[in-house]
């Protein structure tokens, strides 16, 4: 692990540039996955600095602070990729598409970095392709009970050497949710670029920022994610390993996402990725001006939903939360809602956040059944961004309540 990879951020991630622009702070906040015990409640609780940056020269945005990674993903991670059906959709789509466009076949090598519980490699290997995950965390252990080979440690220039001596190298390398998630953007890069030859292709997805300006996604803002992706970044830190973006494509997992095909190599770019530059280019996404009008109407959405949880709540009224998301604890600590105005928070049977508290702001997290128990007169949907599908789910399983949905417009829904 290099020593600037974590701490303060004094440099461009992706081009080095010192004169990074503010664009938000969210304060200090700490890690989202980091759920408490009750015991833990009683003890001093660590935050980082959450501050959204530009970069003047290559139109980076990230943050501005990189706690160190076995900080944000130790090993009892709690987040599992099977649990989220948008996200089984997507992946078993991705390996329809491969299979599709670039023509890969049985027995070929496929390697996914940042695998989770191996729910994206599922696909493929009932595709009757070799599987590979690299996965830091104890989901790697569930993914290698499932037959899905992972190794279990963070994605390095030794990993990328022990899997190219027993390996060779791969036919298709993804990287879904997960590559602006680890740090040293530019190693990262070059040890993809290593284990592919002419032939393979390289697949990433990452949360938009075209979607997350355009939809007010700021909640996807935490230490998690230390790059906020438009193509032309993407496209100078890819070229930088020796890659090409040949094709790229917008895509609705985790409210709007980017999925990136690169190759070894200089080659043309598709007319997709053209276009989508084009609009970004239209929607002002390289202009400081648009950064900084989006973070005001943040400010806006926090202070309305404020109010109306502030309204709820003098009326008597009981609100529990839809969901505990990694992303609902940047909605909640920003926005100072606690255990004070929410009951609880629920999530779906089998997840490992139940009898836990949300980091910062102390909600217990309970099964999901007791929303339909107890029939809170409210729901605030904090996986707002799967809010219409969430809400008909929760309405067909027998709640009666409203419920609030939190942005781009705090509102109540019936």
């Amino acid at each position: 692990m290099k020593k600037n990879t974590f701490g303060p951020v004094l440099g461009c991630q992706i081009c080095g540039a010192k004169d990074l622009q503010p664009v938000l702070s969210l304060g200090h906040q700490p890690i989202v996955q980091e759920y408490l015990t009750e015991e833990a409640l009683h003890e001093p609780e660590v935050t980082y600095p959450l501050n959204l940056v530009r970069c003047p020269i290559c139109n980076l945005l990230q943050i501005d602070y990189i706690p160190e990674p076995a900080k944000v993903f130790p090993p009892n991670y709690p987040y599992r990729t099977g649990l989220t059906n948008m996200l089984v959709r997507n992946f078993r789509e991705l390996s329809d598409v491969l299979f599709r466009d670039y023509h890969f076949e049985k027995g070929d090598l496929i390697i996914d970095i940042g695998s989770n519980d191996g729910t994206l490699l599922q696909g493929f290997k009932d595709k009757g392709m070799k599987v590979l995950g690299v996965e830091p965390t104890g989901a790697a252990k569930v993914a290698n009970r499932n037959k899905i080979s992972t190794i279990e440690d963070f994605f390095s220039d030794a990993i990328v050497s022990k899997i190219l001596k027993k390996y060779g190298k791969a036919h298709i390398i993804t990287c879904t949710n997960a590559f602006a998630h680890i740090n040293d953007a530019k190693g990262l890069a070059k040890n993809v670029a290593k284990l592919m030859d002419k032939n393979s292709v390289f697949v990433s997805e990452s949360q938009y920022l075209l979607d997350i300006i355009k939809k007010l996604e700021f909640d996807t803002i935490y230490h998690e994610h230390l790059r906020f992706y438009a193509l032309k970044p993407l496209i100078r830190l890819l070229g930088d390993a020796g890659l090409s973006v040949v094709d790229a494509e917008r895509i609705s997992a985790a409210g709007g996402s980017i999925r990136v095909y690169a190759r070894k190599g200089k080659l043309p770019s598709s007319k997709r990725v053209k276009d989508l530059i084009a609009e970004e280019e239209k929607v002002g996404l390289y202009d400081t001006k648009t950064l900084i009008a989006f973070a005001k109407k943040i400010y806006t959405a926090k202070n309305d939903l404020l109010t109306i949880l502030l309204k709820c709540k003098k009326e008597g009224a009981r609100i529990a939360g839809l969901t505990s998301s990694a992303r609902s604890n940047t909605l909640l600590g920003f926005s100072k809602i606690n255990e004070t105005i929410l009951d609880y928070a629920c999530e779906k049977n089998g997840s490992p956040k139940i009898g836990l508290y949300t980091p910062g702001t102390h909600i217990p997290v309970v099964d999901e059944a007791r929303l339909l128990e107890d029939q809170p007169e409210y729901a605030l949907v904090l996986s707002w961004h799967i809010g219409e599908e969430l809400m008909k789910k929760t309405k067909a399983a027998g709640y009666i309540g409203k419920f609030i949905m939190p942005l781009p417009i705090p509102r109540i829904v019936n």
